[in-house]
């Protein structure tokens, strides 16, 4: 055979072989020998053939990673609008769309913005009164749809309209109008500057899934998508929730940044901090958040990394001072004997184990708190002589001190988590040695916070005191709003915050001043008379700080939270056998 010929027969060996590989069905016939050779010379035998190798296996399927969430409180829902659950504003970075997210280091970074407004790169004008957000032009919903500055106006349209009941209309009431310019721009004017800006835009509502059931039902109340907003914008997008088990979020095909590397974030809810210590202990976990300080050595010993993330938070008590509420809390003179017949330095020190301490303010650990402030000190005698002094005395002989004919026997109320039970039990003990009467009630999370139109133990005035762990509305911006007279729940506004039915001039003027002020130094000392004014009139009573702790299994990587955004990073988390 000529090199000429041997080498026309290799290339159609090679062309039908390239065909079965790429799964052709035209069959190539092998050359006649006329075609194969044109001279006489004689030609070596062929060659036995070599004994086939056996054909590779097919490799198995990843198999798919799921991270397993464990939840103490079940979602109340999912449309933001409606929520003030702490258990479903930090789910957002997982499935919706935050203009912006906090870092590790508690700083803004942009999510589906091209850059932080602000004054150096003209995002940020008329002495504040102006903000201007651009938007990145790649950025979608996960049924592909783009996010557009037309979201965000109807997102604040939708908080804004009263056929909507929603959480809280602050602090987007702050705004005169919010304006899409062109699909990459949205224009926020105020009518003064207002500090506490990036509490704003933490999510966005798709307003081509949802304004067409406004426009047919004039309200979003019943909207499905409250309850399974199958469109959203994380690198997760909702699929599947059961109502008392489990809700499980999938990877976002159209998210917009790099995929994830888990392919499921599923959430499992439990009845109790025991359950959650138990699925965590066992593997069936691979993370856990609220752990008690007291379980902290038993998920240790486990093997369960514990670590803990300053989010502003701190667990303390909130008075109810409605028209209707128990006269003694009324009492500055009984607020402070309360104060000073709990002592909380050894509730510390037993109940959570010494890994916390006392708060004084609602701003612990934040650089907002006047320094000079220090916890009430456990002084039983001085909280005798000041009920003493404000006329409430045993008359009777039971035990209880009264006045006027009314027994100072004061309702408390919270969830039923553990260590919010066992303080409860505690701080009835300590009360009742100074003479006070403390009746101790607990409820499932889903009922304690409901607001008035549900008929929330707390927002309805049912409760002298009320206990649970709370911050400013969206650390790090020390910005609240419960305390404003406005926020205080009525018929017409049955959702307001100001669950303690306070209406306090002062206050309100403090709050008010702060907000304006963009200036660091000048907010800070706003601030300082704030907590100075609360402290002293015992307006709200520090239990301890509560900072975020969060159990994670060893086989979470790569996990990186911040206490204002926890999952700002879970795109790159990832899951190892």
């Amino acid at each position: 055979m000529s090199k000429k010929n041997l080498i026309i027969v290799i290339l159609l060996l090679i062309a039908a072989l390239t065909l079965v590989a790429c799964g052709g069905t035209q069959e190539v016939s092998a050359p006649d020998d006329e075609a194969v050779s044109s001279t006489t010379e004689e030609q070596p035998a062929p060659e036995e053939p070599a004994a086939e190798e056996p054909a590779a296996e097919e490799p198995a399927p990843a198999e798919r990673k799921v991270a397993t969430f464990i939840w103490t409180q079940e979602f109340d829902t999912l449309n933001p609008m409606y929520s003030g659950m702490w258990f479903v504003f930090v789910t957002y970075d997982l499935w919706n769309a935050p203009a912006w997210y906090f870092d590790k280091d508690n700083t803004p970074q942009p999510n589906i913005l091209t850059e932080m407004p602000s004054e150096d790169n003209g995002g940020i004008t008329d002495e504040g009164r102006t903000i201007t957000l651009k938007l990145r032009d790649d950025i979608m919903w996960s049924d592909g749809t783009p996010i557009t500055a037309n979201d965000f106006v109807f997102t604040y349209n939708m908080i804004m309209d009263p056929g909507n009941i929603v959480q809280s209309t602050y602090p987007y009431d702050q705004l005169t109008d919010v304006t899409a310019t062109d699909d990459q721009t949205v224009v926020m004017t105020f009518e003064a500057p207002f500090a506490p800006w990036l509490t704003m835009w933490r999510y966005l509502l798709p307003e081509h899934v949802l304004q067409p059931v406004f426009d047919a039902e004039g309200s979003l109340d019943a909207a499905a998508w409250n309850l399974a907003p199958t469109v959203g914008a994380g690198p997760y997008v909702f699929d599947e929730w059961e109502s008392g088990s489990f809700a499980r979020f999938v990877r976002n095909d159209n998210y917009y940044n790099d995929p994830p590397l888990i392919d499921e974030i599923f959430f499992r809810f439990v009845p109790d901090d025991a359950s959650q210590t138990a699925a965590l202990v066992t593997g069936d976990g691979d993370l856990g958040t609220f752990i008690p300080y007291s379980d902290v050595p038993t998920l240790e010993d486990a093997g369960v990394k514990v670590i803990s993330v300053p989010s502003g938070y701190n667990e303390g008590w909130f008075f109810f001072f409605g028209e209707d509420g128990h006269p003694a809390i009324k009492d500055l003179n009984v607020r402070k004997a309360i104060a000073l017949a709990l002592d909380r330095f050894s509730l510390s020190e037993d109940l959570l184990l010494g890994l916390t301490e006392p708060a004084a303010t609602l701003w612990d650990n934040m650089p907002y708190v006047d320094p000079a402030i220090e916890p009430y000190p456990y002084d039983p005698e001085e909280a005798k002589r000041l009920l003493d002094e404000a006329g409430w005395v045993d008359s009777n002989g039971d035990g209880t001190r009264d006045k006027d004919g009314v027994e100072l026997v004061l309702t408390h109320g919270t969830t039923i988590r553990e260590i919010r039970q066992d303080a409860q039990a505690v701080a009835q003990q300590q009360l009742a040695e100074v003479g006070i009467g403390l009746e101790i009630l607990s409820y499932d999370a889903d009922i304690f916070f409901e607001d008035l139109s549900n008929g929330g133990p707390a927002a309805s005035g049912e409760l002298d005191i009320f206990e649970w762990s709370d911050g400013p509305a969206v650390y790090p911006d020390p910005d609240h709003y419960y305390w404003y007279c406005s926020e205080i729940p009525t018929a017409d506004y049955p959702s307001g915050g100001n669950w303690q039915y306070l209406c306090d001039e002062t206050l309100e003027n403090l709050f008010t001043l702060q907000t304006t002020q963009t200036d660091f130094a000048e907010r800070q000392q706003t601030f300082y008379e704030i907590t100075d004014y609360m402290f002293d009139n015992v307006i709200w009573l520090g239990l301890w700080h509560d900072p975020d702790l969060w159990a994670l299994s060893d086989r979470l990587t790569n996990v990186e939270m911040s206490g204002a955004s926890p999952l700002y990073s879970i795109a790159q988390w990832d899951l190892t056998e």
